[in-house]
């Protein structure tokens, strides 16, 4: 039976398929480019060849887990070393699965199409690091090619706390700690402030998920360690907004300092199809801590003027506006501008920036080509 699950995602990989869904009644459905896809000529599968499935890849703590939440997340590599992030769950009674394509390797940073300025946050010392964006939009990969420069650039000590492991690293000039929750740890927040007294130098949170973790993501900032993490928000304005709004009202001034003072960028990031077809490029907004930025995350009655600070950081902190981005997309002729004009936050603002620049402005000077 995993043979067949095993080719199931062989023609993922060879069609480019970023997600994998099974479902009882359905053929397997690829996401390709953004877009769900059935395979044709494969028959529906079967409440016992989905369950066989997901049995299979589990081991007995997480079959455990599974019987009594009825949900669980878990790590699949085949005899050949590809992964895969998997979730597994109940829906109307059947087990449903959705399974996340991992790249073979580690992609290097220059062919993930990011402005030269994020390459640049990951040489940090110390600080706080933020990879920020919807479930699909690159996160993952970033971080791991973050990661794997520090790996390269750096002798450190790095720990990463991952929920399930996805990239695998070897170690180069660095020492590298890969924990799992499940198997190596049992919460965030409990292996986070083990990892302090590990001796760290880069403390890799996979996702800052709850107050606890946040308490101490930034404690580890706030004593002289990089620390990197990731959040399910839109942008560096809500990233600050979220995060704040986790304390409770009497905490949310000193959180304000605290994360004004050791915050070093947040890099938010949509993935959009290409024009040409050939596979998706990151638009990507690239907030930096300047004195400017850390008044108004200081002040909560204007963290709303981060939007304008950014199209206005430029030159020389090199940052960057989604409005930017997707124009210098649309210039460029990788993205369509209707595709742009869809992904943007505000689609009327967008619009009338990309006239602006068209009209003869300047646009934000971001070098992009290839794809995801």
């Amino acid at each position: 039976m995993n043979e067949i699950f095993d080719r199931v995602l062989q023609a993922a990989r060879k069609l480019g398929a970023s997600d994998v869904h099974l479902k009882v009644g359905l053929p397997p459905v690829f996401r390709i480019r953004g877009v769900l896809r059935t395979l044709k000529d494969v028959p529906p599968m079967t409440s016992e060849v989905v369950m066989t499935f997901a049995m299979n890849i589990m081991n007995d703590p997480i079959h455990e887990k599974f019987m009594r939440d009825h949900e669980v997340d878990l790590a699949y590599a085949t005899p050949d070393g590809l992964r895969y992030r998997v979730n597994v769950f109940r829906q109307r009674g059947e087990t449903g699965m959705v399974m996340r394509v991992i790249a073979a390797d580690i992609p290097p940073f220059e062919r993930l199409n990011l402005p030269p300025r994020v390459r640049d946050l990951a040489l940090e010392q110390r600080g706080l690091i933020l990879v920020t964006g919807i479930t699909g939009s690159g996160k993952s990969t970033t971080m791991a090619s973050l990661l794997n420069l520090v790996n390269y650039e750096r002798a450190a000590h790095i720990i990463t706390i991952e929920d399930p492991i996805e990239y695998v690293f070897r170690d180069h000039r660095s020492v590298i700690n890969q924990r799992e929750l499940g198997f190596d740890t049992n919460t965030f927040s409990a292996a986070l402030r083990s990892a302090l007294r590990q001796d760290p130098d880069v403390v890799f949170v996979g996702e800052m998920r709850d107050l606890e973790t946040i308490q101490t993501a930034l404690l580890a900032a706030e004593t002289g360690h990089l620390v990197f993490s990731t959040l399910h928000t839109l942008d560096a304005q809500e990233t600050i907004n979220r995060i704040v709004q986790m304390f409770p009202p009497h905490q949310q001034t000193a959180i304000r300092l605290q994360v004004g003072a050791i915050l070093t960028g947040v890099v938010s990031q949509r993935l959009l199809p290409r024009a040409d077809g050939r596979g998706m490029i990151p638009a990507v907004e690239i907030m930096i801590n300047t004195p400017r930025i850390r008044d108004l995350i200081v002040d909560g009655s204007r963290t709303h003027e981060i939007v304008d600070a950014i199209k206005e950081g430029a030159h020389p902190y090199g940052m960057v506006s989604f409005d930017q981005s997707l124009t210098e997309l649309v210039q460029r002729q990788l993205v369509t501008y209707e595709m742009a004009i869809a992904a943007a936050t505000n689609p009327d603002d967008f619009a009338l920036y990309f006239r602006g620049v068209a009209s003869g402005q300047q646009g934000s000077g971001l070098q992009v080509d290839g794809g995801y």
